[in-house]
C-alpha cells in the first residue's frame, strides 16, 4: 500500500513580507487566511522575525501588521510576566532545550499594563532540532474574567441560598435533641415540617445547580417520550389550585388539533412549573395559558406555550437580562437561576424561547416554541 497523502500545511516564508502576500501565501496553501483566525496569530521565521501577524493580534496587541512584520518578535511583542520579567529572555525560544514543544498558556502583560492570554508552539524540521518557526497564539482576558466573575457570584449566591435554610435545619434538629421532652406534639410537628420545608429548598438548590452544570458543558440529556402537552398544563394548573390558588385565576387556551409531541417529560415539567409559579407568584390578575401548534424557527412543525400574567411586566431596559443567572424579576426571594435552566432546557430540545408584554393586559408573556422532533423510526 502507497503513503497516505499528507495534510495540507500552511507555509510562511520570510519573502511574504506584506501582510498581502501572507494572506495569499495562506490562502493558496489551505484556503485559510490569518485573519480569519478569531485569535491573535503572530509567527516568527528561524531568524526570530515576524513573517505573520493577523487582525486579532494587531487588535489585541494595538500595533499594525505593518509595524510588526520584519521586526524581531522580542521588539514586535514585548512581554512581561506579572512580576515584570521580559518573557523571551525567561523563555529563550530559540536556545535552551531542544526538546521543547510548546509553551502552555499563561496570562503576560503589553505594555502599558494590558493583560492578554499567550500560548506558544515551537516548530522544529526534525526532533531536538532548533527552532524553525515560532507560532504565538493570543487571546484577550475578558472572556475568563467574565467567566470567573461568574463563578465568584454563583459561589456567593449558593453559599447565602444555604446558609439559612441550613442554619434553620441546624437549630431546629439540635432544639427537639435537647429539649424533645418539653414540647407538645402540635410543637414538634411544626418545627418538623420547617425542618422538612427548608430540606426541600437546599434538595432544589443542588438541583438547579447540577442543571446549570449540564446546561454550560452541553450535556443536558434529553430523554424522548411522547408528551401531551394540554394534559401537563392542566396537571399544573390543578396543583395551585389544590395549594390554594383560586381556579378562577387561571385560563386555559388549547387551539387543536396539536402534533404529536415528543420531548423529555421531566423536563417540559419543569419549564411549564417555572412559567407557572413566576406568573403566580410574581404576576397578578388572570394567569393565560395557551397551546397551539406553531412553526418553529427552522420551519418544522411545534407546539407553543404561552404563559401571561396582569401584573406590571418587565420593564423594557430588563428584558434583555431575564434568561441570564441571577435576574430577579423582584424582590421576593429565590435564587435567580430559574429562566436561566428554562431557557437551557427549551434550546437543548431545539425550540426557542421569548419574553414580551402581554397584548391585553401588558403583564409579562413567556412564550417557548418546541418542535415535535418525532423519532426516526416514527418518519
Amino acid at each position: 500500500m502507497g503513503d497516505a497523502p499528507a495534510a495540507p500545511r500552511v507555509e510562511f516564508v520570510r519573502s511574504f513580507g506584506s501582510p498581502g502576500q501572507q494572506r495569499q501565501a495562506a490562502e493558496d496553501a489551505l484556503g485559510l487566511l490569518p485573519d480569519d483566525l478569531p485569535d491573535g496569530l503572530v509567527v516568527a521565521d528561524h531568524t526570530g522575525q515576524v513573517i505573520c501577524f493577523n487582525s486579532a493580534a494587531a487588535r489585541i496587541t494595538g500595533c499594525s501588521a505593518e509595524d510588526a512584520l520584519g521586526r524581531p518578535i522580542h521588539s514586535a511583542l514585548p512581554l512581561e510576566d506579572l512580576e515584570g520579567h521580559r518573557w523571551w529572555q525567561l523563555t529563550d525560544p530559540y536556545g535552551g532545550l531542544a526538546t521543547r514543544k510548546s509553551q502552555p498558556e499563561r496570562n503576560l502583560l503589553l505594555p502599558g499594563g494590558r493583560e492578554v492570554l499567550v500560548s506558544a508552539r515551537y516548530v522544529r524540521t526534525r526532533p531536538t532540532g532548533p527552532v524553525h518557526r515560532l507560532v504565538v497564539t493570543l487571546r484577550g482576558t475578558e472572556a475568563r474574567r467574565r467567566t470567573e466573575r461568574g463563578h465568584a457570584e454563583l459561589i456567593a449566591t449558593v453559599a447565602h441560598e444555604l446558609r439559612s435554610p441550613l442554619t434553620s435545619v441546624k437549630g431546629f434538629t439540635a432544639t427537639l435533641l435537647a429539649k424533645w421532652e418539653r414540647f407538645n406534639d402540635d410543637q414538634k410537628r411544626l418545627m418538623l415540617e420547617t425542618v422538612d420545608a427548608d430540606a426541600n429548598r437546599v434538595t432544589r438548590l443542588i438541583a438547579e445547580l447540577l442543571d446549570i452544570s449540564r446546561i454550560d458543558s452541553g450535556r443536558l440529556e434529553v430523554r424522548r417520550q411522547p408528551v401531551d402537552m394540554a394534559a401537563a398544563v392542566r396537571r399544573h394548573i390543578e396543583a395551585h389550585t389544590t395549594a390554594g390558588q383560586p381556579a378562577s385565576r387561571f385560563v386555559t387556551r388549547i387551539s387543536g388539533p396539536l402534533p404529536a409531541l415528543w420531548a423529555d417529560p421531566d423536563k417540559v415539567d419543569q419549564v411549564l412549573g417555572n412559567l407557572l409559579e413566576n406568573a403566580v407568584r410574581h404576576g397578578e390578575g388572570t394567569v393565560t395559558i395557551e397551546v397551539a401548534p406553531a412553526p418553529t424557527r427552522t420551519g418544522d412543525e411545534g407546539t407553543a406555550v404561552t404563559v401571561s400574567d396582569e401584573g406590571p411586566g418587565i420593564p423594557e431596559e430588563s428584558m434583555g437580562r431575564v434568561f441570564t443567572r441571577f435576574w430577579r424579576g423582584s424582590k421576593r426571594g429565590g435564587t435567580g437561576l430559574g429562566l436561566y435552566i428554562v431557557k437551557g432546557i427549551v434550546e437543548a430540545h431545539g425550540g426557542t424561547i421569548t419574553v414580551g408584554r402581554a397584548a391585553e393586559a401588558g403583564g409579562a408573556q413567556f412564550r417557548f416554541t418546541l418542535p415535535v422532533s418525532a423519532p426516526a423510526f416514527m418518519a
